[in-house]
């Protein structure tokens, strides 16, 4: 009975058929490749981009350039040793050594706009107007209030009626 059932149970798995192999294997691989171009696009790429630009930024880097450290330290380039990898940062006075890859970026010099000389002079008419305003309003007020001088002899006046 236990060999019927055996027998039984073989002639079963024979007669299933067999799913076959073909256009759902095709799309797993199409499905594979998408995925692997959106990594190299998506990720790997512009991560390659990024430490290629930052190679550039510090390859460029020259001595009396501000910089800032990953550590926020805001300072000026004194010195760049390319063969031991480090950077001396002048921060008011203090040389600090520090190795490259602690550079975060250039920092931006603070722009200081000189004015043409013929800006120059129209700035200087231009206050010499707003301090002659200044006086004559001045002026004209000192006439429409009155001063201290005058409530104190207007309170005598008060006083003796």
């Amino acid at each position: 009975m236990v060999r019927n059932s055996v027998t039984l149970l073989n002639d079963k798995l024979k007669k299933q058929e067999v799913p076959k192999l073909g256009n759902g294997n095709v799309s797993m691989i199409v499905l594979l490749v998408i995925f692997v171009a959106f990594m190299y696009f998506g990720m790997i790429r512009p991560q390659k981009k990024q430490q290629q630009k930052r190679q550039e930024m510090l390859s460029q880097l020259k001595k009396g350039d501000p910089i800032v450290t990953i550590g926020g330290l805001h300072g000026v380039i004194d010195s760049i040793d390319q063969q031991a990898g480090t950077v001396v940062i002048d921060s008011d006075g203090i040389y600090l050594t520090f190795n490259l890859n602690a550079v975060r970026g250039v920092a931006s010099r603070p722009a200081t706009p000189t004015p043409a000389p013929a800006a120059k002079a129209e700035a200087t008419n231009t206050d010499e107007q707003r301090v002659a305003k200044e006086t004559s309003d001045t002026a004209a007020k000192s006439d429409d209030q009155p001063t201290a001088a005058d409530s104190d002899a207007k309170a005598d006046d008060d006083k003796q009626a």
